[in-house]
């Protein structure tokens, strides 16, 4: 009886792994982790929050310049426009600043502010429309509101003149109203006091972000010119 041997089968062989292979040059560095998103980076948000956050500090800066610096350097008097008389010019809520003048320089046509009762508290600012000289040198004047139709009743006399007008400002009046009389001695401290608080976060916020900057730049700098090791050739003895 013939036996017939069978052999089995050859299995397949698996397929050979292939490997990629990244080729170093001598001296560099090759980096094939992805940059890490560095969470200082600032976001348009914050730059948008911080015009903002200046602009608002130049408008208050520029009121406090507005409202107390001035006219107290200049010996002037920021009053508040409070009816329509002298619109469209002046209307309500203006703030004016009145400068001190001597009666002889003023002349027709000008804004004045005059009391309406000598060694009173209440004024009206009207421009000057008249002046009348009496045989004895006296002088009086005539007022009149831009927006009325006649003018003011009685004559002013040179002493109950309070100034001429310098500049104004539309609708800053209401805020000098709110800073007079006794509130100005604890809104001004609480303001300015928030203003150099605020200066100060801002100086030492850029300080820190730079300093941030410079380290990171000069991290870089450094991993960039880190030489990469030889590897080593083969059949050469290890150490």
């Amino acid at each position: 009886m013939t036996s017939t041997q069978l052999q089995p089968a050859p299995e397949h062989a698996p397929a050979p792994e292939v490997s990629t292979a990244v080729a170093s040059v001598p001296g560099v560095a090759v980096n094939d982790t992805p940059a890490p998103v560095d969470p200082h980076e600032k976001s348009l948000l914050h730059y948008l929050g911080l015009a903002v956050s200046g602009a608002i500090l130049l408008l208050v800066v520029a009121l406090a310049l507005l409202l107390i610096v001035v006219p107290k350097v200049t010996g002037s008097t920021p009053l508040t426009v409070l009816t329509s008389s002298m619109e469209p010019d002046l209307p309500p809520g203006t703030l004016i600043i009145v400068r001190p003048v001597t009666p002889d320089e003023i002349r027709i046509g000008d804004v004045v502010t005059y009391q309406i009762r000598s060694g009173q508290p209440g004024v009206i600012t009207h421009r000057v429309t008249a002046i009348s000289s009496s045989s004895a040198g006296g002088r009086t004047f005539t007022f009149k509101g831009d927006n009325n139709s006649v003018a003011d009743a009685d004559q002013v006399l040179p002493v109950q003149i309070q100034g001429r007008l310098w500049y104004s400002v539309p609708w800053v009046g209401w805020v000098n109203n709110a800073v007079n009389g006794q509130n100005r001695s604890w809104i001004v401290p609480i303001i300015a006091g928030l203003l150099f608080a605020y200066m100060g976060y801002m100086f030492a916020s850029g300080a820190v972000s730079a300093l941030r900057k410079r380290r990171r730049a000069r991290a870089a700098e450094a991993a960039r010119n880190a030489p990469t090791p030889e590897p080593a050739a083969p059949g050469s003895p290890s150490r």
